[in-house]
């Protein structure tokens, strides 16, 4: 996957901050801490890996904290929310922009599907089924090139 279309390209620790206060929610340490960690992760993490690793360097953040913290980064649209197998929710930081996603099930890393990609299938859909799409968000599932060459 490539920087270009990586999520993570665009999220930067004081965007982080900004996000969070336009979000209206109070701006909270354990809230910019779980957003940074997020941003940090070069992969999708379950919310319990992202407490795991907050927990190292934060040993007094408490899991229901950083739960409560990712769902409301879902809410406000600075993190989109993923299943995995077993209906194991993973999340991974977003830039503001709407876009879609590819997700790697092997190294659950993300990469943005721009718009202008999907776009066109949008139109198709709605000509063939007389359907206004005012909204849509499409996660496809895969893997990614480095997988399927590991996997040879």
């Amino acid at each position: 996957m490539t920087a270009e279309g990586s999520i993570l390209a665009s999220v930067s620790t004081s965007s982080i901050d900004t996000r969070l206060a336009a979000g209206g929610r109070r701006r909270t340490a354990q809230r910019l801490i779980v957003a940074e960690a997020l941003a940090g992760a070069k992969r999708a993490l379950s919310a319990q890996e992202l407490y795991d690793r907050i927990r190292a360097s934060h040993p007094t953040i408490g899991r229901a904290t950083v739960y409560r913290a990712l769902e409301q980064q879902v809410e406000d649209g600075m993190a989109s929310r993923f299943e995995r197998d077993g209906h194991v929710s993973a999340y991974i930081a977003c830039d503001a922009e709407h876009h879609h996603h590819l997700v790697c099930t092997n190294c659950q890393r993300v990469e943005d599907v721009a718009e202008d990609v999907v776009g066109p299938m949008l139109g198709a859909v709605g000509r063939r089924h007389d359907f206004s799409v005012d909204h849509a968000a499409l996660d496809f599932y895969g893997l990614c090139a480095r997988c399927r060459t590991k996997r040879g």
